[in-house]
């Protein structure tokens, strides 16, 4: 069912779209009207369809999109007199942050997911650039962040104790670029606004794999990127 949810609410909307012009052709309603008037609810719509295609997970973006429908909707009903523009601006910052710290992390893996238990990695770059090339035999997590810099991280030559560990990384108007060996596996939880999380790492055979690495990535207006 999943699989076809997509098609499903193309379909759903394309029909409804056809009952519209149906209507208009009957004389039952002004298209022009309607559309300048209701437009609001393609958005409201594709938010709907963003939390039933993803079974209500990561449910952030459609409640946005939602939210924003209402805003507009409300203000074409002149429910809201105000300038929509001068609120709804804020109110998206507001949802955002609110977003980034109760987005439910790394949504889909079944396993547990190890806590950082020490700050065996700790980076950070404010207006210039950190490279850091991580050795440890047992390493056990940190943090990096890049605010308008640029942070980079090797853990070429690193092994992970118990074979598991978690870092936790910010871009914020910078980059970040994490190179990881093909023998670890990589289980990446991102949130990005405005920005974006590309994960190209290439791990080897599951019968060749020595750890699992976990990474909390974070972009705001900025990139990270995962490489071998």
């Amino acid at each position: 069912m999943k699989e076809h949810q997509g098609r499903i609410f193309s379909g759903i909307l394309v029909i409804l779209i056809g009952i519209v012009f149906l209507l208009g052709s009957l004389d039952q309603i002004d298209i022009g009207d309607f559309f300048s008037d209701y437009w609001p609810l393609f958005i409201i719509f594709v938010g709907v369809w963003h939390l039933f295609s993803n079974n209500f997970q990561n449910a952030g973006v459609g409640l946005v999109l939602i939210i924003i429908g209402g805003f507009f909707l409300l203000a074409e009903l002149d429910v809201l007199r105000w300038n929509i523009w001068h609120i709804l601006w804020p109110v998206l910052i507001i949802l955002v942050g609110i977003w980034l710290i109760f987005k439910p992390r790394f949504t889909g893996y079944k396993g547990k997911v190890p806590e950082i238990k020490e700050n065996d990695l700790d980076a950070f770059a404010l207006f210039g650039g950190v490279s850091r090339k991580v050795e440890a035999q047992a390493f056990r997590g940190g943090k990096a962040t890049a605010m308008f810099g640029a942070v980079d991280l090797d853990f070429s030559h690193a092994k992970l104790e118990g074979g598991q560990a978690t870092i936790e990384v910010t871009a914020m108007f910078g980059g970040i670029d994490i190179f990881v060996p093909r023998d670890w596996k990589v289980v990446v939880d991102a949130s990005a606004v405005l920005g974006g999380v590309d994960n190209k790492h290439r791990q080897a055979e599951e019968s060749e794999i020595k750890g699992t690495l976990f990474i909390k990535a974070t972009a705001i207006f900025g990139g990270i990127d995962i490489k071998n």
